[in-house]
Formats: C-alpha cells, sequence, structure tokens
C-alpha cells in the first residue's frame, strides 16, 4: 500500500517543477511563461557557460537555484527532488519540448489517487512533433522489454515528463551524493527508466498522462540515440535483477528528502513555506480520470 500522508485533505497540494538546465538561456523565457504562478520553481544548473541562471533569476525571482554535485540529467533531478518542499513534485525540461501547461492534468490525476503521473505521447491525446524512426523504435522495444520483464504495460519509456507525490521520494532512491567528476548510477538520461522501473516494482499507482512533445526551440540535445540507448538497456537489465529485492522495504517508508551540506542551493529572498502492493499503469478517461483499461495491471 502506497502512503498517502503527504496529500492535503483540506487544501490544494503545493507544487515543485524541477527543471534541470545546462546552457538553456534562450529557452528558458518560453518554459517560464507558461509556469504555474504559485509553484515553486527548482533550476538545477550543470556549470552552464551562458546566462541560464541570470535568466532564470530574472523571470522568477522567487526560483531557487541548485547547483549540481556531479553531471547528468539523474543527479540533476536528484539535487531538486532534494531542494523540493512542495507536495507534487514535477520533473519538466528546459528546452521548451514539454508543455508546462499540461501540468494541470498531472496534478489532477494524482488528486485523483495515482501515486505517479507518468507522461505518455503514445496513449490517445499524446504525440510528438520531434521524435525521430529511431528514437521511436528503440523507445518501443526497451518499453516492451521492460513490460516483459516487470509484468507491466507502460506506452512511454523513455519519456520524462512525469509527476509524483513526494511520499514515492524514498523509493526512487536518488540522492545529490558528494561533488564529483565521477558519475554513478542513475546520473544520465537513463534516470527516466529507472524511475519508472522502480516506482512499478513497488506497488505504487502509476497513471499515465497523454503528452504532446515539441521540437526543442534552441540549441542542440545533448541525447545521443545510440549509445544513450545503450545506457537504457544496461540499466533495463541491472534494475530488473537488482530492484525485486528492494520494493516493498521501499514501498513502506515515509520520504524525507535531506539537503545535504554537499548541495549548493541559492534561495530567493521570499522563499514559500513548506508546506498496493498491486501496481497499476493507467489511462485516464479525459472527463473524469477513470481506468479505461483495468487490464493494464503490472503483478
Amino acid at each position: 500500500m502506497s502512503d498517502n500522508s503527504d496529500r492535503p485533505t483540506n487544501s490544494s497540494p503545493t507544487i515543485s517543477v524541477i527543471i534541470p538546465t545546462l546552457n538553456e538561456a534562450r529557452n528558458l523565457p518560453h518554459v517560464f511563461e507558461h509556469l504555474p504562478a504559485d509553484a515553486e520553481i527548482i533550476v538545477v544548473d550543470g556549470r552552464s557557460t551562458d546566462d541560464t541562471v541570470s535568466v532564470a533569476k530574472s523571470l522568477r525571482p522567487d526560483a531557487v537555484i541548485v547547483d549540481q554535485t556531479r553531471r547528468g540529467k539523474g543527479n540533476a533531478l536528484a539535487c531538486g527532488f532534494a531542494a523540493a518542499t512542495g507536495d507534487i513534485l514535477v520533473m519538466l525540461d528546459a528546452d521548451g519540448s514539454a508543455d508546462p501547461a499540461e501540468i494541470n492534468e498531472f496534478v489532477r490525476v494524482l488528486t485523483a489517487g495515482a501515486d505517479f503521473a507518468k507522461g505518455s505521447r503514445f496513449i490517445s491525446g499524446g504525440g510528438s512533433s520531434d521524435i525521430t524512426r529511431l528514437r521511436r523504435a528503440g523507445n518501443a522495444f526497451l518499453s516492451g522489454l521492460v513490460n516483459t520483464f516487470i509484468h507491466c504495460h507502460y506506452s512511454d519509456l523513455c519519456y520524462g515528463y512525469n509527476a509524483f507525490w513526494r511520499h514515492c521520494l524514498p523509493t526512487l532512491g536518488l540522492s545529490p551524493g558528494e561533488h564529483s567528476p565521477n558519475n554513478e548510477w542513475g546520473d544520465g538520461f537513463e534516470v527516466e527508466t529507472l524511475i519508472n522501473m522502480r516506482v512499478a516494482q513497488a506497488g505504487l499507482r502509476v497513471v499515465e498522462v497523454p503528452s504532446f512533445e515539441h521540437p526543442r526551440i534552441h540549441g542542440v540535445s545533448n541525447l545521443n540515440a545510440v549509445s544513450d540507448g545503450l545506457r537504457v538497456l544496461r540499466t533495463i537489465l541491472v534494475e530488473s535483477r537488482g530492484s525485486r529485492g528492494r520494493k516493498r522495504k521501499r514501498a513502506a517508508r515515509k520520504s524525507t528528502a535531506v539537503v545535504g551540506p554537499n548541495l549548493t542551493i541559492l534561495q530567493p529572498q521570499n522563499v514559500r513555506s513548506e508546506s498496493p502492493q498491486t501496481t497499476w499503469v493507467e489511462t485516464p478517461d479525459p472527463e473524469n480520470v477513470r481506468v479505461t483499461n483495468p487490464e493494464v495491471e503490472c503483478a
């Protein structure tokens, strides 16, 4: 059973949006324009050489700026999770490919009962004007592999637009760690796969949310379809073996995101105060968030 203690009973949940950045100064104005005004914005910077940090501060003076402890998207998310104070945590790319206006739908699914809201480009209402044939084929293969190994029904394993209640944090098992030039397990683009597999194996209720992926606005992606695809494949093989023994213990813990001494956080002047053994991967009904395919149970 999942721990619902972080779900507000008499008020709306607080939201933290975690945005990993690396030289995204030109993209931030578009992304920030559509962010929820009352959300906590966590910008995790990976040693940008452009004006990413100053642009973020000018656009949202209340944004929390976090310096990565290592390199890679996975480490950036781990640092952002540790700094976030919201009831709900949202993972959002800084390149303009994900629409911040969809955050409301992710939150709606979570408040309707899901533990983890998983964005998908490949269910009704989703789509992509950016994905290549190679990436689509690779994603389909890797999704099928995970579904076979852990008896699940993910439609879009490698998409990184997700949101979840903070009680999921111990299940993810991601930590900022020490400042180091060396990467650790889950520090790269494979982090989405790692997260999706761990929440499924932990027995959390996962609901897929339709999402549309747009092309990056400026700059070039750091994703390499071949090398990062191989990293994802390795992650699948390791996690499918290693996480079986962890799933019950992780699902039972309460979440506490601890900001350690090695995490550098620049707080704004006015910061908001912190306010089943079965895993389901479901597709919400567009009207009232119901299970439209009760057969998509992960055992």
